[in-house]
């Protein structure tokens, strides 16, 4: 059995380096055909950008920044050339943010990742990603299907009827949230259900620590990790290595200081920016908010591509909870529909596997039907449940900082 999914992942680095720049300006023509980089990359000469040094002289363009893009230009901010009707799939995020899916076979770029954890043409998989106008349930049933997987499309939640799609399909691999794995595979334990031909799992969206990491192993099942964006698709993933996390093909991958486009020394910590050569919806140095930093040398599976050690936390205050981006906008919007309240701050924090949200709000007059108010807003404007605690007035810091990720 191959242990690559391409030749590509093989090549010698510098020959993969001169194939992405040799690429890139040719993608960067065409993101200018776009009126907002026409706009933001003003004055560029795609020609000349054929090195990492040339790229880093660019300006970024943070992902933070572009629900208030989106919601100027609708639907893309001005930075798609193509019309909405020429994609396939047209999506929505938390912010939001508006995504389009492309027609060809893989657009989101996951059969790798896939193929890495295990997963081979000819498996069933229970692809637990939501399905429900976010673009997550897409990108690894299309990623799956291109490799020759047939998947099950179950979403999350359900569990009686997926303990029926199970049993029934005995899917090999799992792909969703580590958190709603062990909520499946707990719940089988005490239902007497059979889920034991799911033995390997490409997870995302969530923490994955070491204590969840031993478990899934424990019960039988090879969990691997894999960093991807609504917007980019699979970016890096983990490999059978085990050994940080390797960079997909067709991404140019940088690690800058948080809030600038400066490349830091190798080695540091810093923030993700991607370029993608994708010349229908290409991404120029994409800032993403997460922080990661790269690893030296070539991975011992033989893959030659750039690898970084994974999420490392958040540049900026957005943070990730269950699969889903919440962001300070969105605190801000809880404070604009309840006027009585003061400060506010999201505290993220973990309850045995599971993440866990807690907004803490001042408020001069709390009462128990407001506390279930807020609450109803918390879910409406997040996509997320989570408690609701009231403190005086002036009892939270005044430090600016409106989401404490805990975890």
């Amino acid at each position: 059995m191959t242990e690559h999914y391409d030749a590509l992942e093989t090549r010698d680095p510098a020959e993969r380096e001169a194939d992405l720049f040799a690429r890139l300006p040719e993608v960067l023509r065409q993101a200018m055909a776009a009126p907002a980089y026409a706009n933001l990359l003003r004055g560029t000469d795609p020609a000349s950008v054929t090195s990492r040094d040339a790229l880093a002289q660019l300006p970024v363009l943070r992902k933070s920044d572009l629900p208030a893009l989106h919601k100027a230009a609708p639907p893309f901010g001005g930075f798609v050339a193509d019309k909405p009707g020429s994609f396939a799939r047209l999506f929505t995020s938390p912010g939001p943010i508006f995504e389009p899916e492309g027609r060809e076979a893989d657009p989101w770029r996951g059969a790798r990742a896939l193929f890495a954890a295990g997963f081979r043409p000819g498996d069933v998989v229970l692809n637990t990603f939501s399905y429900h106008l976010t673009p997550g349930g897409f990108i690894f049933d299309a990623s799956a299907r291109a490799l020759g997987c047939a998947v099950i499309p179950a979403g999350p939640g359900n569990t009686e009827q997926q303990f029926e799609l199970i049993e029934a399909y005995r899917p090999v691999g799992y792909s969703g949230t580590p958190d709603f794995l062990k909520i499946l595979l707990d719940a089988a334990a005490s239902a007497g259900r059979d889920v034991s031909s799911i033995k390997r799992a490409l997870v995302s969206g969530a923490a994955f620590p070491k204590s969840l990491q031993e478990e899934m192993k424990s019960r039988g099942i090879e969990a691997r990790q894999a960093f991807g964006t609504a917007d980019l698709g699979m970016v890096a993933f983990e490999t059978p290595a085990g050994d940080g996390m390797t960079v997909n093909e067709d991404l140019i991958l940088e690690i800058v200081k948080p809030g600038t486009g400066d490349p830091v020394v190798p080695g540091d910590v810093g923030e993700i920016v991607v370029t993608s050569l994708d010349p229908h919806h290409p991404w120029i140095r994409l800032a993403l908010g997460d922080l990661t930093a790269a690893l030296p040398g070539n991975s011992p599976c033989g893959r030659t591509n750039m690898r970084i050690k994974g999420w490392m936390g958040r540049a900026d205050q957005t943070t990730k909870v269950k699969g889903m981006f919440v962001r300070p906008e969105q605190i801000a919007e809880i404070g604009k529909r309840h006027p009585e309240l003061g400060r506010l701050r999201l505290v993220v924090t973990r309850a045995g596997e599971s993440d866990v949200m807690t907004l803490r709000a001042e408020c001069a007059a709390p009462r128990d039907a407001l506390q279930s108010e807020i609450a109803a807003t918390l879910r409406a404007v997040t996509k997320l449940g989570g408690a609701v605690e009231l403190v005086g007035a002036g009892q939270l810091p005044n430090d600016g900082k409106v989401i404490a990720d805990e975890r």
